[in-house]
């Protein structure tokens, strides 16, 4: 993408340095942005927007996206739903009798990630220093792009006007020093903004946040840090570091105290890759028949596999998790020989280690499973057995991807669950 194209984006919709909280300057051209090559972008209310996208008919009404079961929770909502107190983990019954009118749409991941995709890609053609931390948000360190298409705060614009015309969305960009003060910035200018914040003014930005604003701050943390009367980041700033590691612990205190001092070394990673690939699902009832927890396992393992091949990595360590009627949780994990992105060997293990909890006819309220121990499929070798033929289930697999990338993902699925189906109906 050349410079002239993005310009003329901007220049379409005017939004170079537009915010909707703006207590420092966007950038001026005099250099207030020289030191702030790290920008934190942010998708607005990204599931709801894209259906309200997809679903003109919904430009005025609020918009929640999540499960509609007696157990379905709220993944995102719009602005108009947020007015009525509606916010993501909700659960869906409470969301709808706050905002009775609301338009309730299913989540639809692949749906997500091919837009999601699309917001990638106009970030890379600005720099390929993009470090993707979810579907709605990445970090960038623009400094190699400077020359090419001026400051920071005019490249958040560029990228806020190319977003925009281009996938019909918007989107809040934080522009700063570190990457903690940048996602903050972001945070702050929502919806459909864009904040700078110059080193020389970091500190009268961060000191009058609340301390749960730091990084690592937790309902726990919070609440004893604010019993020593520490309410603000400020308040935090103040408190001598050895003060901070003797009472929070050398790795937590040292932390909290360089965020509040707005110290944050660490920078953007574009190869970070997923430590960790799962699905889990929540039953609408709680189940107590190991038939049904067994077939689910079997369903999450699909899905958790397809994922892994779609990313191109393989996974060692598989985990389950099992939560019971009463909230509480427990996870088990085994870590295999070699590593895998094959659905069969993933359940076989998942099931192994649900069998072995000894949790048998207890009411489970969710279980899940995920894949940990990560790496790129090009890089691990696969060593056959003596008896071992070159192709197997994982060819099947690929075969089945390819399938279902063409004619849906419930053309071809293991027979227990097409039984189960046939069973429900």
């Amino acid at each position: 993408m050349s410079r002239r194209q993005l310009e003329r984006g901007a220049v379409l919709r005017g939004m170079v340095g537009a915010t909707g909280i703006e207590p420092f300057p966007a950038g001026d051209g005099h250099g207030a942005d020289d030191d702030c090559p790290i920008l934190h972008i942010d998708m607005d209310a990204f599931f709801a927007s894209v259906e309200r996208l997809r679903c003109p008919r919904t430009r005025g009404q609020p918009v929640i996206v999540g499960g509609t079961g007696p157990r379905g929770v709220v993944y995102s909502a719009d602005y108009i739903a947020r007015t009525y107190g509606v916010h993501s983990a909700m659960p869906m019954s409470r969301a709808l009798r706050l905002c009775p009118d609301a338009v309730v749409f299913p989540p639809d991941g692949a749906g997500y990630r091919r837009v999601s995709e699309a917001v990638m890609d106009i970030l890379r053609a600005v720099t390929p220093d993009v470090e993707v931390l979810s579907l709605d948000e990445a970090f960038l360190d623009v400094s190699g792009a400077r020359r090419r298409l001026g400051g920071p705060a005019r490249i958040a614009g560029l990228i806020r006007a190319r977003v925009r015309e281009e996938q019909g969305l918007t989107c809040s960009v934080g522009v700063a020093p570190s990457k903690f003060v940048a996602k903050l910035a972001s945070t702050r200018c929502k919806p459909d903004g864009v904040l700078l914040v110059p080193s020389a003014r970091v500190t009268d930005f961060l000191h009058p946040l609340p301390v749960g604003a730091l990084w690592g701050v937790g309902p726990k943390t919070e609440e004893a840090l604010r019993r020593r009367g520490l309410r603000t980041v400020g308040d935090v700033a103040e408190v001598p570091v050895a003060t901070l590691r003797h009472q929070l612990g050398d790795s937590l205190g040292t932390h909290l105290g360089a965020l509040a001092r707005g110290d944050d070394e660490r920078g953007v990673d574009p190869v970070s890759v997923d430590r960790s690939i799962g699905a889990e699902e929540t039953f609408d009832t709680d189940v107590a028949d190991v038939e049904v927890i067994h077939r689910e396992l079997l369903r999450l393992s699909e899905r958790v596999a397809r994922r892994l091949r779609d990313s191109g990595q393989l996974g060692r360590t598989i985990v389950v998790k099992l939560r019971r009627a009463d909230f509480s949780t427990i996870t088990r994990s085994c870590t295999l020989a070699e590593h895998t992105d094959v659905a069969r060997d993933i359940n076989s293990e998942a099931r192994g280690l649900y069998d072995a909890a000894g949790m048998h006819h207890e009411r489970l309220r969710l279980v899940g499973v995920r894949v940990e121990g990560l790496a790129d499929s090009t890089e691990v070798h696969h060593q056959l057995a003596l008896d071992e033929p070159e192709a197997g289930w994982r060819e099947a697999e690929r075969a089945i991807d390819r399938v279902a990338r063409r004619f849906g993902d419930d053309v071809v699925r293991p027979a227990t669950l097409a039984q189960r189906e046939e069973n429900d109906g």
